[in-house]
């Protein structure tokens, strides 16, 4: 308990959730706006209701708009949000901790937009005119094909550094980034400046030296990662950082230990889901907004990469919260004989419904009780596995929608799925399958209670 609760307050790992947390708004906007288009636009196109989607194509370009500035920029406002936090909590200007953190990760992406492809029966003349546009093109003719070598343009900033495929890089250019502006920061190595100045003034000044060794120090890294192999800092991150961390989660046994370990941390009393926060988080949350993407441009469920993602563990495993305790709920009250449970249950049962479990976990209690132990441990693990296998075999769609953790169980997984009912059935057999496993240790908690009455009254009747 003492370790895990040193995970659960360490500064950096606090930071990274509450920086994850702060881009959820973000990310419900962007699902929303993809969820939107799948009622709009691909389910109408499937069925042959092409009028309809011609008929709202205002709508379907408004969500669009919303997509682009939501989850194509995603990346971009986690550095933000994670520079701010980790200032915030050192107690250094989190603004410019930001700002800094920001600033790091554009001065670590590439700068130009770069194609190479063959063109056949066009003109070299009128590919040269790509040029007046400002545009660096390189052209070869071969036969009557026209290859073009390379176009590109300073300045430009691709989606793939941007939005969830730059989230590894935001994280660790984020936090190098802001660790340096804040260390520079604490050891007042700042510029100094007369007391008649504003203290906004001065604020902003005095995080000028920190944040241009930030910068630069994250500009010179990249730009020797270049030079050394070739890739791009993004590039080089994403291929041999962000892709095996994404293939790992992907395995059912991580999944099931990842389920597990929440578990077991809240049997403790600890939340476990803030002390994964950044697995689950940096991890799934991330496969999950790729999935997003990825449907937002194939609109083909077919075709999502990653089968476990941030919102799978709440559609499947955390039905009523962790340990899928509104089965539980539904149990005590059709086979508990002990009031004090009942009443538990009748007052936690309307938040179960919606995903608040703590009253059951601390007021049963389920923390540190013995007799729920087993059951605790291995319903959301069982749940996972059920879930895992329905999307391996492809009865059901992965998880790629965002949706607020509130909603009861089966339509959190039907929306997640972008409108698949078969999800909400799958989760509602989880429900049952939980019901079944929480059940026989109810009716063991009864026995339990008897016995101990039983005891007590053996006491009275000796003491009298």
């Amino acid at each position: 308990m003492p370790f895990a609760g040193k995970i659960g307050s360490q500064k950096h790992l606090v930071a990274i959730r509450d920086s994850f947390i702060a881009i959820m708004p973000v990310i419900m906007v962007g699902s929303i706006a993809v969820l939107l288009n799948v009622f709009l636009r691909d389910l109408p196109t499937q069925w042959g209701f092409t009028n309809f989607v011609d008929a709202v194509q205002p709508l379907i370009a408004i969500n669009g708009n919303v997509y682009f500035g939501s989850i194509a920029i995603l990346a971009l406002c986690f550095v933000f949000a994670l520079g701010y936090n980790l200032s915030q909590t050192y107690e250094v200007n989190p603004i410019a901790g930001g700002v800094v953190a920001f600033a790091a990760f554009v001065a670590c992406m590439n700068q130009s937009a770069t194609f190479d492809y063959a063109l056949s029966g066009v003109s070299v003349d009128i590919l040269n005119g790509l040029k007046d546009f400002g545009m660096n093109v390189v052209l070869s003719e071969s036969g009557d094909s026209v290859i073009i070598k390379d176009i590109s343009q300073w300045g430009y900033m691709a989606v793939k550094y941007c939005g969830s495929s730059g989230l590894f890089t935001a994280l660790i250019v984020g936090l190098i980034s802001s660790m340096i502006y804040i260390k520079l920061m604490i050891k007042k190595i700042t510029l100094k400046l007369p007391d008649t100045v504003p203290p906004a003034v001065a604020k902003a000044f005095a995080a000028i030296i920190p944040g241009v060794v930030a910068v630069y120090v994250i500009a010179i890294v990249s730009q020797v990662v270049y030079m050394t192999t070739g890739l791009y800092i993004n590039d080089w991150i994403i291929e041999f950082i962000q892709k095996p961390l994404l293939g790992m989660s992907q395995g059912i046994v991580s999944v099931i230990i990842v389920t597990f370990l929440n578990q077991l941390f809240w049997f403790f009393g600890l939340h476990g889901s803030n002390i994964l926060a950044p697995i689950i988080d940096g991890v799934y949350l991330t496969a999950q907004t790729q999935n997003l993407e990825v449907m937002n441009t194939l609109h083909d469920v077919s075709q999502l990469p990653y089968l476990w993602t941030r919102g799978s563990f709440d559609a499947y495993c955390f039905i009523g919260g962790s340990g899928a305790t509104l089965a539980l709920l539904i149990s005590i009250l059709f086979f508990s004989k002990r009031e004090d449970n009942k009443a538990i249950a009748k007052l936690s049962t309307p938040m179960g419904i919606f995903n608040i479990n703590e009253p059951v976990v601390f007021g049963l209690p389920i923390v540190l009780n013995p007799i729920y132990l087993i059951p605790w441990l291995i319903v959301s693990p069982i749940c996972a596995a059920i879930g895992y296998t329905a999307t391996a075999v492809g009865l059901i769609p992965p998880v790629y929608v965002t949706v607020p953790w509130v909603m009861p169980v089966g339509v959190y997984a039907t929306l997640a799925t972008g409108g698949n009912l078969m999800a909400g059935v799958v989760a509602l057999f989880n429900l049952l399958v939980a019901f079944l496993i929480w059940t026989p240790f109810v009716i063991l908690a009864n026995r339990v209670k008897s016995e101990e009455v039983e005891e007590d009254d053996d006491e009275d009747a000796f003491s009298f």
